[in-house]
């Protein structure tokens, strides 16, 4: 019986929806509502149009959302003293600076200036140690990550006692999933292990899998023989790997494909992501959710 696809598209479109619910009861009570700010700094068209795509996402859930976007040639002083302007101001309630950023400015520091109750991306070494103590102490999980965990739940599967074997070792995505699932807590209390280019069998390793997390950007790297029956799938690889003409607009688009051979595993799998639509489209959801949890805690509602 072929795998239940878990969509990131249908949970997004559910969590939307809740946080749309929950700003409107918070703006009639308090008056207010979440506060995004997002610095652009040139103009990289990926950049750009991942941008837009999170200027519309927070208008359609109801937040105050401000664009700033600086030419290619901004300083690294001159925009460190910009972050500082969005920390002091208290309508702001998440700031995000788009990478990558130009050669002349490090992004370290970059990232590091941004006060850590606005940092709704959880890069910033202060929700990077509270993420690791866990429990209460996190405020913002890393976006993606974060969806993961919530397609893990929405789609009904245990984690409790299950072993979860995490792909890719990134600070962006396998570092910090591994992290979440092994806390106590629901979605989580599994018991985890991370592989890597290092790692000596890792076929054997996936094979235990209850739960599977593909983060290698690697096209194909997990052969369905990897893959445990019944498991849950989870491939959070986007791969180029080549154009086709589109048959709604006529134009080119790139071809996209996922770290697991997916026509394959999803005859062995129990749930199983797509490429796309499946982990893609939790990101920015997750951000938004990271943005209303902090105007929350301004609030002591959190």
């Amino acid at each position: 019986m072929p795998a239940k696809l878990i969509l990131g598209t249908e949970i997004r479109e559910q969590i939307l929806e809740e946080i749309t619910a929950e700003v409107a009861q918070i703006k009639e009570k308090h008056g207010v509502v979440p506060g995004l700010v997002t610095i652009l700094v040139g103009e990289n068209p990926a950049s750009v149009s991942y941008v837009t795509l999170k200027i519309k996402t927070a208008h359609r859930v109801g937040f105050k959302e401000i664009q700033d976007s600086q030419p290619v040639d901004l300083s690294e002083q001159d925009l460190l003293a910009l972050i500082d302007k969005y920390n002091k101001d208290d309508s702001i309630h998440g700031i995000l600076v788009q990478l990558p950023l130009p050669k002349h400015i490090d992004e370290k520091k970059v990232l590091n200036a941004i006060d850590p109750d606005k940092d709704v991306d959880g890069f910033h070494p202060v929700n990077v140690g509270r993420l690791m103590i866990g429990g209460d102490e996190v405020k913002f999980p890393p976006c993606t990550p974060a969806g993961i965990q919530e397609m893990i739940v929405r789609a009904g599967v245990e984690t409790s006692g299950a072993e979860v074997v995490v792909v890719g070792r990134s600070n962006i995505v396998g570092k910090p999933i591994a992290n979440m699932m092994l806390q106590k807590g629901p979605g989580a209390n599994s018991t985890v292990t991370v592989v890597h280019t290092r790692t000596k069998n890792m076929d054997e390793h996936c094979k235990r899998a209850d739960i599977l997390i593909v983060a290698a950007g690697v096209p194909g790297l997990v052969k369905p023989e990897w893959i445990k029956p019944g498991a849950c799938v989870i491939d959070v690889g986007v791969n180029r790997v080549g154009e086709k003409i589109s048959e709604k607009t006529g134009k080119k688009v790139a071809i996209l494909k996922g770290d697991v051979d997916f026509d394959a595993a999803k005859e062995i799998a129990g749930w199983i992501t797509p490429v796309p639509g499946g982990v893609g489209p939790m990101t920015i959801t997750m951000l938004m959710k990271n943005t209303l949890k902090s105007l929350k805690f301004k609030l002591g509602l959190e």
